[in-house]
């Protein structure tokens, strides 16, 4: 209480265990000291009181074991919390589906990159120094390598977008082995189905400019090796944009004036997610029709997205978090493969931008925004 007096918020005060325990025990004495009945009786109340003192002498240390019994949980991501509040919700349902709820009977350390991916590898093996009980690895493919290159021995869930057995994550996805299991949803394998779902609502462009993260190269190569592909085979013109920083994304938009493109592909990267409103502005701004990966930008007046549910992969996530603690083991737990898929249209977005929806388009889509 009286650090709460002084300023400091209750969210940020641990759980304190009780220390200090008080007995009070009156005795009353009648009668003459002597070798009788009621003072046999006597020694046998002391005993009982011996052993009630005993235990209560135990209290303060049981409770402590209790309090150092709650788990950890380790999670690495290479993004600021900011940009994560939806997802964590969908992490501490899997979580509580599970069986366990944050601040009740797990804890959870949080690490987060900011954006710098060099700082991955230290992140990780700083939750390998705090011992924690498992580490979920979420952001994509940068923070599961740093992951499992920091310990053989403690649990991670990963999330990849890619091919989890190519990337070396698991022997394979039905037994993945070691001490990697995780969820795979394919952000990267739909890139050509999110270019197709681009030209069919703008079917006049010709030129697109895409967007990438040249930082994750893990995301970033299979993106354009499928993105050319599918270009080639539609007749589109492509233009390569990178960016790493907030400036780098305000500069790639900065050429739109010079060479101005019909239509904007954003690639996956936890680097656009936390910007994906710096993102949706710009696209507004220049009036580029632009799809992305995720629902959130759609959300928030992006023309368009389809992709993995990937609240629900977090929630997954959440699930196996929990499975480990409770006695699983990883390498006997499948990754589990995206199922559902999500094509998500903002109406008003597209009113603005000119452009009509078809009803082929719309009758295909999951939510339509208005």
């Amino acid at each position: 209480m009286e650090r709460i007096l002084k300023g400091e918020k209750p969210d940020n005060l641990p759980m304190q265990a009780p220390t200090q325990f008080e007995l009070n025990l009156k005795t009353t004495h009648r009668g003459r000291i002597g070798c009788s009945r009621s003072q046999r009786g006597d020694r046998v109340k002391r005993r009982a009181f011996i052993a009630l003192l005993g235990g209560a002498a135990a209290w303060p240390l049981a409770a402590r074991a209790q309090q150092q019994a709650m788990p950890v949980i380790g999670l690495l991501d290479p993004r600021s919390p900011d940009a994560m509040a939806e997802r964590l919700r969908g992490f501490r349902q899997g979580l509580k589906d599970s069986g366990f709820v944050e601040g009740e009977n797990v804890a959870i350390l949080y690490r987060w990159a900011e954006g710098q991916y060099a700082s991955l590898p230290e992140l990780a093996a700083e939750l390998v120094r705090r011992q924690v009980a498992v580490i979920t690895a979420t952001g994509g493919v940068p923070s599961s390598l740093a992951a499992k290159a920091a310990t053989t021995t403690i649990p991670i869930v990963f999330i990849a977008q890619e091919d989890p057995v190519r990337l070396g994550l698991v022997a394979s996805l039905a037994r993945p082995g070691g001490n990697l299991t995780g969820v795979n949803f394919f952000n990267y394998e739909l890139t050509a189905k999110r270019l197709e779902l681009l030209r069919e609502l703008v079917p006049a462009a010709s030129r697109v400019a895409v967007l990438v993260n040249p930082a994750n190269a893990e995301a970033t190569e299979p993106t354009l090796r499928d993105v050319e592909a599918a270009a080639r085979a539609m007749g589109l013109q492509i233009q390569v944009l990178n960016a790493n920083t907030s400036h780098e994304i305000d500069a790639a938009f900065a050429t739109f004036v010079r060479e101005r493109p019909d239509a904007l592909f954003v690639g996956p990267s936890s680097l656009f997610v936390g910007r994906r409103v710096q993102l949706v502005h710009l696209a507004s701004r220049h009036a580029i029709p632009a799809t992305y990966a995720q629902r959130e930008y759609a959300e928030i007046g992006g023309l368009m997205s389809y992709g993995s549910n990937v609240l629900d992969a977090y929630r997954q996530v959440g699930v196996y978090a929990g499975r480990i603690l409770k006695g699983a083991k990883p390498a006997d737990l499948p990754v589990v493969q995206a199922t559902k898929f999500e094509l998500v249209i903002n109406a008003q977005t597209a009113r603005i931008l000119g452009l009509t929806v078809p009803p082929t388009l719309l009758a295909r889509a999951d939510e339509v925004i208005e």
